[in-house]
């Protein structure tokens, strides 16, 4: 896997896949940026965000779960002094279904937080890495 970051300007970075897929990163305005894209920290919580909806989705379908919408809020905190890592991430997932089990969302959502994310492995170095969801039924 290889990815590229290339400076745009002022505090503009383009970020680019090797894949071939770009996204736009920028500091905020006190830092020399012009907020013309996702911060870089924000891009890791994206990233794991993706990672972790990722695994619940391909879980979910391979248990035969009739899964229409999923969808990951996340909420974090970051310690004070430098390096600012992420000292606490709570993942918030949303899953809406018709006749979805909920034992089997729980398996999802623990799976992909205890096995599977690799972003989440990587992220509990630093961060206390919570999850919980809720189910919305479409019948």
């Amino acid at each position: 896997m290889k990815a590229r970051v290339k400076w745009l300007d002022h505090m503009s970075f383009v970020g680019e896949s090797g894949s071939g897929h770009s996204v736009v990163m920028d500091g905020a305005p006190e830092s020399g940026g012009r907020d013309l894209g996702v911060r870089p920290m924000e891009m890791l919580l994206l990233g794991l965000g993706g990672c972790a909806s990722f695994d619940v989705v391909m879980i979910l379908k391979k248990a035969r779960q009739n899964i229409k919408n999923c969808e990951v809020e996340i909420t974090a905190e970051r310690a004070d002094t430098e390096p600012k890592v992420f000292t606490k991430i709570h993942l918030h997932f949303i899953v809406e279904g018709d006749n979805l089990t909920e034992s089997r969302v729980d398996r999802a959502v623990s799976l992909s937080a205890e096995k599977y994310c690799s972003a989440s492995k990587m992220l509990e170095k630093t961060a206390a890495i919570t999850h919980d969801f809720e189910l919305v039924s479409q019948s």
